[in-house]
């Protein structure tokens, strides 16, 4: 667990950068994704590095992508950053507890296998000063081949320029509730601990032996990885957003100076108070921290690569998991998705976004976050997919999860006289079958749509605070009639002269998952705060909430 310097709590506004060969490259520099794997030893770790590539030059926009890897055990350190036994604030004492037994496991099982294990809690070193795993530290001999500032704090690497830093945490704080947080520290200090520094050792619950090593020294920590000869390097630990990557055995070290580092994404946990930019969960903020790394400092893994089973999730994080799906062109929704999800969603779900293929309209790199999704929300048009691609949208729909379909989803993965091609598939009935529509054309672009209830659809909970009289449709008028039986309208539009058509409605595929769809979704129509609130309605409603 860990508190940052005050310089880096003002972080960005006040950074420092560290040395480091500048330029980057198109694809991530990242050490990891370019060294020699080690897939012919049997007792290799085998792993899925995550990581992150900007869908075309400065978009703004990134894939996210896996790579397999294959480590060495005994090239392997696992560097356990500041698991404090408490800290100045509950919630992120309270969140350590509950991690800890799952860090351990991986500790056992990275040593059981012939691992190195670095046991780094900073400002704790007298406390272990006879501790033989201290001295094992202590006595490793220093390594010829220092990098600079190795012993110094990093507080951006030149890659991170390219991006804007994602969370508000000049003050340092976490959410936590001022009366309780009053309580823990006189509790504290009550026991002897200075309230403002309350840490004194490593949380017990983690077992450090002999052979480990104990140091918060980063030539201390680079001369044990020297010596023995390791190139692969984990961080597990706390809190991501400062010591995890700044300190001087941090991400940022590691990997500007060559080591195939990654940090364990399920096993780190930041310090981020929800009232803050970007005002999202506090669950969200380590999230959007992580794509941060992703993007521009080092890939992810997550414990259960070592440890099977399913990656750890604090008991706290009960966020439902959307995947958002943007292929087209027409109406911007690679723009307005991502802000809309941010601002109307941040509080309530775990997000992931996935754009297409900037040169290859046919592909959808990333789509494997459907693995761990509760719903998707698709935003594509005319788009012929790789087979395998296809049919993991089509296996997570058949499980009975739920669909969210916006604009150009009726046809999603509909061609127009066309035929796709080789290794590719289409989906022409996922509008009849899944969402329920009837797409067929659309009505000339200029006239506004107007937007009414049909009867019978007024107490439906999506439009529960939802000033109808104040939406209206910018985009041209699709003609969808008639609707599935299954399908049930809730919003109609109608221009002059023309007979109205439904503009929003809810169904139930024959998997049982919950639908909402809306042909709405002009980049105008996020302009008005009662789109935004009657989609964000419909998702929760698809979702059961």
């Amino acid at each position: 667990m860990s508190m940052m310097p005050m310089r880096n709590w003002l972080f960005p506004l006040t950074v420092v950068l560290c040395t480091a060969v500048t330029g980057q490259a198109a694809e991530p520099p990242f050490a990891v994704l370019n060294g020699q794997d080690d897939c012919n030893n049997p007792a290799a770790f085998e792993l899925n590095l995550r990581y992150r590539t900007e869908t075309a030059e400065d978009s703004g926009r990134f894939h996210t992508l896996t790579r397999s890897t294959c480590w060495a055990p005994e090239k392997t350190a696992v560097i356990v950053c500041d698991v404090w036994d408490t800290h100045t604030s509950p919630k992120a004492a309270a969140r350590v507890v509950e991690m800890a037994p799952r860090i351990n496991r991986l500790l056992t099982k990275v040593r059981n296998r012939g691992g190195t294990i670095i046991h780094a809690p900073s400002g704790c070193m007298e406390f272990y000063a006879d501790h033989p795993a201290r001295q094992h530290a202590i006595n490793t001999p220093k390594s010829e081949n220092l990098p600079k500032d190795i012993t110094s704090w990093c507080y951006q690497i030149p890659p991170e320029e390219q991006g804007e830093y994602p969370l508000d945490q000049k003050d340092g704080l976490n959410g936590d509730d001022p009366e309780l947080k009053k309580k823990f520290l006189a509790d504290l200090e009550a026991k002897g601990r200075n309230p403002g520094r309350p840490w004194i050792r490593q949380i017990d619950t983690l077992t450090i032996e002999d052979e480990d090593y104990i140091s918060d020294k980063g030539d201390e920590v680079w001369s044990i990885l020297e010596q023995k000869g390791i190139h692969n390097v984990m961080l597990v630990g706390v809190h991501t957003n400062m010591c995890v990557l700044g300190r001087p055995f941090g991400l940022r070290q590691m990997s500007q100076n060559g080591k195939r580092v990654v940090l364990c994404r399920d096993l780190t946990d930041t310090i981020y108070d929800p009232s803050k930019s970007p005002f999202v969960n506090h669950f969200t903020g380590t999230d959007l921290i992580v794509a941060h790394i992703e993007k521009w400092v080092a890939p992810t893994v997550t414990s259960d690569q070592f440890l099977g089973g399913r990656p750890f999730r604090f008991t706290e994080d009960k966020r439902p998991r959307l995947v958002v799906v943007m292929g087209e062109q027409e109406y911007r929704t690679n723009e307005t998705l991502p802000k809309f999800v941010m601002e109307q969603l941040g509080k309530d779900y775990a997000f992931e976004l996935v754009h297409a293929n900037e040169t290859d309209r046919d592909d959808m790199p990333g789509l494997e976050a459907l693995e761990h999704a509760d719903a998707v929300l698709v935003s594509v048009r005319r788009r012929a997919l790789p087979t395998k691609q296809l049919a993991r949208i089509r296996e997570f729909i058949e499980s009975g999860k739920p669909v969210i379909g916006i604009r150009t989803a009726s046809h999603a993965f509909a061609l127009r006289n066309a035929e796709p091609g080789e290794g590719h598939a289409v989906w022409p009935e996922f509008d009849r079958e899944i969402l329920g529509g009837n797409y067929t054309n659309h009505y000339g672009n200029g006239p506004r749509v107007e937007i009414s209830i049909p009867a019978g659809a007024e107490d439906h909970p999506i439009l529960d605070g939802v000033d109808v009289t104040k939406i209206q449709g910018f985009g041209s008028l699709y003609k969808v009639s008639p609707l599935a039986s299954s399908a049930t309208p809730l919003l109609l539009g109608q221009i002059p002269d023309q007979e109205p058509e439904p503009v929003a409605w809810v169904n139930e595929t024959k998997h049982g998952g919950r639908v909402f769809y809306t042909a709405l979704g002009h980049i105008q129509d996020f302009d008005q705060p009662a789109f935004n609130t009657f989609f964000k309605n419909g998702i929760d409603w698809a979702l059961g909430r």
